[in-house]
């Protein structure tokens, strides 16, 4: 085992000295099955239909050759595809995105509500315009226009400092975190509207036609679409920061859900800057506890004066923090970052916090993550066997409370559950590896990690899936779907498909991609 991670790329980065694996430890022979079923589709057939229908969406845009087209860098600027620490602006000020925006659809800046710093400045909030050219700011009427007072940032294909607008502008060309094909065919897909109304689809009625065994198949592929997309990521991150900050800036972006993605990555981001002495594993917990919530502007200003036992923690988090907080004052996270509408209590980003400070102060996640795909799990047991690693034990604060305010409960709660785990599996652990072991060239570890991918159990049902159930496959029964990959795959085909048609189809190539398939022999 030591022999063969050797062959995957080195990490680097600030955990780079406890990046290692356990010399005693070898690999048993884990070759993923066989299933002995017959494949009627080329391997990949998918992966075709994608990149025609992306080739075919290009057609559709008039623009330069040599110049993406705008919607692209739009889709750059959401997802951040670019080398974050290395930002800077014309007039050559450092640039930190502690929050990208929301993407407006309607007329007005392209983003709205962006949290940047500049320089060492304090973190400022306002809107993003993009634009191909500098020139675009006043060539189309933003200078004059009301609407765009809120901008603070220009971001431009490329651009010179003499032709540049008077506020602060950002060329994405020589940031960008992989080649650009790479990015079209990645990002291009992405969806730049919600999904249409939950009719029935016009692939509805083909698709009942394809048999159990082809829509599976099918579903499969889209499903490696899916999890090489998202290890491409991954890869990309890691030629700049190293595998194992690659691995923490997804695991934390992950437990910041749909909600509080942006500042949980921040976080991560700041892991290096954060690092500290390690002491005694429970005085290690409360020390990185202080740290990532002090940092991330969540403690509580006040204590309760009612509830002993939660004043008690928060004053022994506050005496770590005051001694601490001026070294970190020029990064802290600007409260306003943060978003606690619609959140579940269980999804608290305090307690997803406390839970990294747990992870990091056992120094041994990432070992003990290595060490998982070292051994064979039966698929019945592959859940269960990572939740055994991610998994804490019981915190004397959290394992009782959903937030600093909330009351005691009854019973103490896990602080990372069963559906949880299958999330950080399918989008963060698994597609890491996939793509740490294909960089070391081991076929066989990949041939592992998507054997696992592929066995992994469902996660929860969500409205996504219901809509595209709905859509697709005439409101079939969530349980049909019996493993995350095949949910991956249907979601796979919501992106690259749904997402950029209306409600009728309109000139949406699936349905006639479905009739074309060939039919199961009798």
């Amino acid at each position: 085992w030591a022999s063969l991670l050797q062959d995957i790329a080195p990490a680097s980065g600030w955990h780079s000295a406890k990046d290692r694996c356990d010399k005693s430890l070898t690999l048993q022979e884990y070759p993923p099955k066989s299933n002995g079923k017959v494949s009627f589709l080329p391997p990949n057939l998918y992966a075709q239909w994608r990149a025609r229908n992306l080739a075919a969406s290009m057609l559709q845009e008039e623009t330069d050759a040599s110049v993406p087209a705008e919607r692209l860098l739009q889709k750059l600027w959401q997802h951040q595809r670019l080398r974050r620490d290395q930002l800077r602006t014309l007039d050559g000020k450092r640039l930190w995105v502690l929050h990208p925006g929301f993407w407006n659809q309607e007329a007005g800046p392209d983003f709205r509500n962006a949290v940047l710093q500049f320089d060492l400045e304090k973190p400022r909030s306002g809107d993003v315009e993009i634009d191909l050219h500098s020139q675009g700011w006043r060539a189309h009427g933003h200078d004059r226009n009301p609407a765009y007072e809120n901008v603070i940032l220009h971001v431009v294909w490329d651009g010179k400092s003499e032709t540049a607008s008077l506020l602060p502008s950002l060329p994405l060309k020589p940031y960008l975190d992989a080649p650009v094909a790479e990015l079209m065919l990645s990002l291009d897909q992405e969806p730049s509207k919600q999904m249409p109304d939950p009719l029935h689809g016009q692939c509805s009625g083909p698709l009942r036609d394809v048999s159990q065994a082809i829509w599976t198949e099918l579903l499969g592929q889209a499903a490696r679409v899916r999890l090489q997309q998202k290890a491409a990521q991954f890869e990309a991150r890691a030629r700049q920061a190293g595998w194992e900050q690659a691995l923490w800036e997804g695991l934390l972006g992950a437990l910041g859900y749909k909600h509080n993605v942006w500042p949980m990555r921040r976080v991560a981001e700041l892991l290096p800057v954060l690092q500290l002495e390690q002491s005694g594993t429970g005085d290690s917990i409360h020390a990185w506890q202080a740290r990532l919530l002090g940092v991330s502007n969540l403690l509580p200003a006040d204590l309760t004066r009612t509830r002993k036992q939660m004043d008690e923690y928060i004053r022994g988090i506050w005496d770590r923090w005051w001694r601490e907080r001026d070294q970190f004052a020029e990064i802290l996270l600007p409260r306003a970052l943060w978003r606690f509408n619609g959140l579940r209590p269980a999804n608290h980003p305090q307690r997803r916090l406390a839970l990294a400070a747990h992870w990091l102060a056992n120094d041994g996640l990432v070992d003990r993550l290595l060490q998982w795909f070292s051994r064979p799990v039966p698929e019945s047991a592959l859940l269960d066997s990572l939740l055994e690693i991610l998994q804490v034990e019981q915190d004397g604060f959290w394992s009782w409370h959903w937030t600093f305010r909330s009351a005691r409960m009854a019973r103490p709660q896990p602080l990372l559950g069963p559906q949880r785990a299958t999330d950080l599996a399918v989008n963060v652990v698994l597609p890491w590896f996939w793509m740490r072991a294909g960089a070391g060239k081991n076929a066989e570890l990949q041939s592992i990690t998507e054997h696992r991918y592929f066995a992994w159990p469902p996660s929860e049902d969500n409205s996504v899936l219901r809509l595209a159930r709905q859509r697709l496959l005439g409101g079939l029964n969530a349980r049909a779907l019996r493993t995350a990959a095949a949910q991956q795959g249907l979601l796979q085909i919501v992106r690259d498909f749904c997402d950029h048609s209306n409600a009728v189809c309109d000139r949406c190539p699936f349905p006639d991609l479905v009739r074309a398939l060939p039919r199961e022999p009798h």
